[in-house]
């Protein structure tokens, strides 16, 4: 089929990567605005953790080159250590491509540092081995515009499918009815949503006269 209609992203059927998000690779980062890069991934991460998909963590040259993954988003995680590499295209990596066959999930949500190396090339490779890649593109970013650009045109040529953080994290609730997440995913959205989030806060506070975040939710929990 030339055309695939890739389903719905749901918490069953789907795996969460997070490729290189470093010190070291932020630096080189000017695609997007690096704070909002940091929110979005993070803001992806906890989408993952609220749901219970399964997470991918890797890294390369930590030691020599790269620095450690972000504490904020490998702190959502504890206990999970970053599958470190030397490769540059992680899907050239054993133990990365075992943990993603034993997980056994074929739809993977990638966001990585930097989109036209460390995005574009496993998500040529996973495609290739018969996955579907759902490219999440403001959670990933380039060396210039350029490049973020071309590497998701890339791969969007070759069948990958672009997302963006929000609309996973959506995309996973689905129905407000669900009553078991609603709770913890509005949270994420007056976190991390920007005026979407500041939305809900009014409507909270001035609709439903609800009290404030930090009392609502409680202050640093």
């Amino acid at each position: 089929m030339s055309n695939p209609i890739h389903s719905l992203l749901t918490p069953e059927n789907c795996t969460v990567v997070f490729i290189d998000h470093q010190p070291q690779m932020t630096f080189g980062v000017a695609s997007i605005d690096r704070q909002a890069l940091f929110n979005n991934t993070i803001g992806l991460a906890k989408a993952a953790k609220v749901f219970g998909v399964p997470v991918i963590l890797t890294t390369v040259e930590t030691e020599r080159f790269s620095g450690a993954m972000w504490p904020q988003l490998t702190g959502l995680f504890p206990g999970r250590k970053p599958l470190e590499r030397t490769s540059m295209n992680a899907w050239e990596d054993r133990p990365f491509v075992a943990e993603v066959e034993r997980l056994g999930r074929k739809k993977l949500v990638i966001a990585a540092l930097w989109t036209e190396v460390c995005l574009a090339f496993p998500a040529i490779q996973a495609m290739e081995a018969g996955y579907e890649v759902y490219a999440v593109e403001d959670a990933s970013g380039g060396t210039s515009e350029a490049a973020h650009r071309c590497a998701m045109q890339r791969i969007i040529q070759a069948g990958a499918v672009p997302v963006t953080w929000q609309q996973v994290l959506l995309e996973f609730q689905r129905d407000w009815a669900r009553r078991e997440t609603y709770d913890a995913v509005m949270r994420i959205v007056l976190e991390h949503s920007g005026a979407y989030g500041q939305g809900v806060e009014y409507a909270y506070t001035m609709v439903h006269k609800q009290p404030p975040l930090d009392v609502r939710y409680g202050a640093g929990k």
